[in-house]
């Protein structure tokens, strides 16, 4: 069998208009700015209106990025959508998709691995172009996380936001490959720190399950701190290995925009300098998988990254999942 390369050919971003502020978080539950920013980073986070689904915000980042790469969408051969804010449980979230870009030609599927949903997205978009069976697959990371908040818990409330990004993977010759290595992992084990209780088979939804507020998202924060800084620098350090590439050679370092504690725990370990660390988290807060291809279309387009240039992407989230990509610009 012959195998080919890979490139990100475009990106593409997209945030709602609604912004919702900390000062406005303060009338709606026991808490302050200074609280919020001081334990988190976050400032601001984006809030989809009642009638933009997930789809709808995927359907913007990926005219983006379809524009960036020059692909008209009808030239599309696989949409994967990565999302745990699906816009239903079937048909996937793909699909819709594909209704709205108008590309008949794309088999579609959606993933679910919560924050790190785009590394797990990228790395099944790109072996599929490698294995020759794909030339040009769209893959969209898009959240509309706020159907799951509890803005009654301001543990968690003060964290989440909305937003989608983008990428346009395309095939070229196997030396020009540009995904240079991928770490995925997963520990079932810890499903019960970072969930959605109600809502699927395992407990589906009533009344009383509603007055419990179980369909609403709960976290253990402080385990999960501590086993998202381990799991990030761990297949971070993976990649850098399997493809031989220093972390002083390290352009940008592309974090899960979590938490500002967790991305300078990672950061710190890995020991790289903050000015390479990309964050947006204070302007987005956590948009889960959608957080990185964001992240990621910012540097693109604000010209801070150059041909040639490494660019470290790590993730974690529940499941629980985790995973590391590097690519070479």
């Amino acid at each position: 069998m012959d195998y080919f390369g890979v490139e990100i050919a475009g990106t593409g971003s997209y945030v709602p208009a609604r912004v919702l502020t900390n000062h406005e978080l303060e009338k709606m539950v026991d808490t302050t700015d200074q609280w919020i920013v001081e334990r988190t980073g976050i400032r601001e986070r984006r809030i989809a209106a009642a009638d933009e689904p997930t789809s709808a915000l995927a359907y913007h980042a990926a005219t983006q990025a379809l524009t960036h790469a020059g692909v008209p969408a009808e030239e599309l051969d696989l949409i994967i959508v990565a999302t745990l804010s699906p816009d239903t449980p079937f048909p996937n979230t793909g699909c819709h998709l594909q209704k709205r870009l108008n590309a008949p030609n794309a088999a579609c599927f959606s993933l679910e691995a919560a924050c790190s949903g785009f590394i797990f997205a990228l790395k099944v978009g790109a072996d599929m172009v490698r294995c020759g069976g794909f030339k040009k697959v769209l893959v969209v990371a898009a959240e509309k996380l706020s159907m799951f908040v509890d803005w009654t818990d301001r543990g968690t409330c003060v964290l989440f936001g909305d937003g989608a990004g983008a990428v346009v993977l395309r095939r070229v010759p196997r030396e020009g490959d540009s995904l240079l290595a991928t770490r995925l992992g997963s520990d079932g084990n810890y499903a019960d720190l970072l969930n959605v209780p109600a809502g699927g088979s395992l407990m589906p939804i009533t009344h009383e399950r509603i007055d419990q507020r179980l369909n609403f998202l709960k976290m253990s924060g402080r385990e999960v701190f501590k086993l998202a800084v381990n799991a990030m620098v761990d297949a971070s350090e993976g990649v850098l290995a399997h493809a031989e590439v220093r972390i002083d050679q390290v352009r940008w370092l592309v974090p899960h925009q979590a938490n500002m504690r967790i991305i300078s725990g990672v950061g710190k370990r890995l020991g790289i300098p903050n000015e390479r660390v990309y964050v947006n988290l204070d302007k987005y807060g956590n948009t889960s998988a959608a957080s990185i291809p964001i992240a990621l279309d910012e540097i693109v387009r604000a010209g801070k990254v150059q041909r040639g240039d490494y660019i470290l992407m790590t993730a974690f989230g529940g499941g629980l999942t985790w995973g590391s990509a590097l690519c070479r610009w």
